[in-house]
């Protein structure tokens, strides 16, 4: 089934809502945050989730690949780099106040659409019973990183309809778990983003979680990365301090 038609199915299983939601002001709840590499949840969502955390909210994250092979240095290797890419990231969660972080340890640049990385991501959502998912938009136009966009579509899949019919993955229910309906769906570096949340109290935090990321950042300083930031943003169209996003919305009662 092409991408294109399983966008459309996907988007014909939920119904938009009005902007009254648990993302603006009926939290605090719970997210999970499914990016492929360490550093992409700082860069496109970190802002949101300083908010969360600082509000009482539960967020878990969910890193496909542990970025093995993003670096220039000639003196690394995979398993060094991964090692190390963990590591930042686990600091800055523990920066923003994320309660866990947890690596599947696929290869970064090999993220496949398979049974068994969607299956691993619906056992995670029936575990921890997140009310939003944040995740990469895999259906915007143009350019697309090939990891950022299969994330995405097994994302996509996971959540509708697969995580709440109990007949997907029987095996979970051996295990004690229950089927689970995500309510919301933020989809980050979209083209169409319809949701603005604003991050403008939490941007020293937010900032102190990407400085985590030092294998990441080309050796520039905290100030080098603030102004460039805000050229990004200026760039975009978008105000300091506040996120974007492209949501998908389910609108049932959230599970306890």
């Amino acid at each position: 089934m092409g991408l294109l038609k399983r966008m459309n199915i996907f988007q014909r299983g939920l119904r938009s809502l009005e902007p009254e939601s648990l993302i603006e002001g009926g939290g605090p709840g719970r997210a999970m945050v499914i990016m492929a590499h360490p550093d992409d949840a700082e860069f496109v969502c970190g802002g949101t989730v300083a908010r969360w955390c600082a509000e009482g909210w539960e967020v878990v994250y969910v890193l496909i690949t542990s970025g093995d092979k993003g670096t220039h240095d000639r003196e690394l290797y995979s398993e060094k780099l991964a090692a190390i890419r963990e590591d930042e990231q686990r600091t800055a969660c523990r920066v923003l106040g994320v309660k866990e972080c947890i690596f599947l340890g696929y290869p970064d640049g090999h993220t496949m659409e398979s049974s068994e990385v969607r299956g691993q991501i619906v056992r995670l959502l029936r575990i921890h019973k997140p009310d939003v998912v944040i995740t990469w938009d895999a259906f915007r136009k143009g350019f697309n990183h090939r990891d950022h966009r299969n994330c995405g579509v097994l994302v996509a899949d996971a959540i509708y309809p697969l995580v709440r019919d109990r007949l997907f993955y029987p095996e979970h229910e051996i295990d004690g778990l229950e089927p689970h309906e995500v309510n919301e769906i933020l989809l980050a570096g979209s083209d169409e983003p319809d949701v603005v949340i604003d991050t403008s109290a939490y941007t020293e935090k937010h900032l102190d979680a990407i400085m985590c990321h030092e294998s990441q950042i080309g050796g520039r300083t905290r100030e080098q990365f603030k102004e460039m930031r805000k050229q990004m943003g200026r760039n975009l169209g978008r105000a300091p301090g506040e996120e974007r996003f492209r949501r998908w919305s389910i609108g049932r009662p959230r599970s306890r």
